[in-house]
Parts: structure tokens; sequence; C-alpha cells
């Protein structure tokens, strides 16, 4: 019969630490689901408010998404495969947006964009094109932040991946695009549905960026974090903490699903 080892005393503080972690987290989301009642959660889950800020949000993350995903397969390709002049200075300027607040970002998008203060938000309004606040500001803040997070781990994909494969392909034949298309994008699958997973995510949780470009206007630019935004500035918690709700459902799901498709992926998102 084998005897099970008892933890050390450093082993027993880590799991300790852990476990206290884990509870504070789950009291903390009990506190929030069980604040208000059943029926006014269900009312404020079925208001006008909530559906359009669902429906505005979903739409406005899956185009963000898919425009982050033609971006970053490119890029991360070409850092982990080529060699360039100013290659680690790329990698610095490409994730600045991680490490600057997401109202920095906003507060630079619109600057950009304004059609007072820039010229290239008066070229777009010469043209009849309106980016600030409208829902087209939305999409472009989601992006503007969220790229960077499917460029790290669509590389961090790419770099597990051995060159010699795409070697391979092409003395068979294969072009350079051929081999890429053939081999490499295959198996990288996983990795890149991950990644697309969570900037999915994190583009319905987007607030700071998209307050600052889109405004915070009830039933035009209001996705779900503004919904939240707007309701406790007015003291309606009841139809805060629904939109709370739903997008605590959606990283819990997301996280889920990154840990499943993005398990070979490594520690990117962290």
């Amino acid at each position: 019969m084998v005897q099970r080892r008892l933890p050390t005393f450093f082993q027993a503080v880590c799991i300790g630490i852990t476990l206290i972690a884990v509870i504070i987290l789950i009291a903390v989301f009990l506190g929030l689901i069980l604040f208000s009642s059943p029926e006014a959660l269900i009312a404020s889950f079925l208001s006008d408010e909530i559906w359009y800020a669902i429906k505005l949000s979903i739409i406005t993350a899956v185009i963000s998404t898919l425009i982050c995903l033609i971006i970053a397969v490119p890029i991360a390709y070409s850092m982990t495969r080529f060699s360039f002049f100013g290659k680690q200075w790329v990698n610095v300027l490409l994730n600045l947006p991680l490490s600057l607040p997401p109202l920095v970002a906003g507060v630079a998008l619109l600057i950009f964009l304004s059609p007072v203060t820039s010229p290239v938000g008066q070229f777009f309004t010469g043209l009849g094109i309106y980016v600030v606040y409208t829902p087209m500001a939305i999409i472009i803040a989601q992006v503007f932040v969220n790229a960077p997070y499917m460029v790290r781990i669509a590389r961090s994909t790419f770099a597990m991946i051995s060159p010699r494969y795409e070697h391979v392909a092409r003395t068979l034949g294969c072009s350079e695009f051929g081999a890429f298309q053939k081999i490499t994008l295959p198996m990288a699958k996983n990795g890149l549905i991950g990644g697309i997973i969570i900037t999915w995510s994190k583009a319905m949780g987007e607030f700071g960026a998209v307050l600052m470009l889109a405004g915070a206007i009830a039933m035009k630019t209001e996705t779900l974090p503004i919904a939240l935004f707007l309701n406790m500035s007015t003291g309606d918690l009841d139809m805060a903490i629904a939109a709370a709700l739903i997008l605590l459902i959606i990283s819990g799901t997301a996280l889920i699903l990154f840990e499943y498709f993005g398990k070979d992926v490594g520690d990117v998102y962290a």
C-alpha cells in the first residue's frame, strides 16, 4: 500500500493562500448574484435596454474580433519567423496598448479621430463618415485595445510550431504562402481559436476606450459595460447587476473554452 506524503509546511501555506483566494472570489461573486431578487433580475434581463446592449455588444465584438484576427495573424507570423531591422522596437510598440490604461487609449483615439482636433477626423467627416460617438467608434476602440492580446496569443502559437515543417513542405514544392496555409495554420488552429474566444470576451467587456471614443449614449452606443455604468450612475442597481451578471457569464464561459482550445498556447493571456 502506497502511503501519501503529507504536504510540507511551505506547500500547506501556498495551498492555504490559494484556497483563501478562491473562497474570497466565490463570496464576492455570490454577493453580486444574490443581491437582487429573482423577479427584479428577470424583469431587468427582459428590458429593451439590456437586450439592445446585448445585441450591440455581440455585433461589435464579433466584427472587432474578426478584424483583430486578420491583423494579428500576419503580424504574429512575421514576428516569429522573420528577422528585420528594428524588430525589437516594433515589438515594444505593438505591446504598448497592453500597458496603457484603456482610458488613455480612448483619449488618444478621440484626439486622432475627432473632426474638431484632427485632419484625419475632418477627412472622414468630409466623406460623410462620422466615427466619434457612433457604433463604429466602439469597434475601433475594441480593435485598438484588444488586437495586441490576439497578437500575443497567435505569436505564442506560431512560436511553438517548428519551422522545419514549413521547410519540408517547401522542398516538396509548396510556395511560402502554401506552406503557411497548408501546414502552419492547421497546426495553429486550436491556439487561434483560443485567441478568438478570449479576444471576443475582452471586446464584450471593453469599457474605458469605448467610453472615451463612443460615449455613453443610451440605446445608441450602449454596450453591456456602458449599460452597467449608466444604470449605476442613475441608481438603477437591478439593471446594472443584470448587465454585470451577463458579462460575468460571458467571461466565465470564455475562460473555460480558452482553457480547452488554448491549453497548448501557454500562459500568454496572463
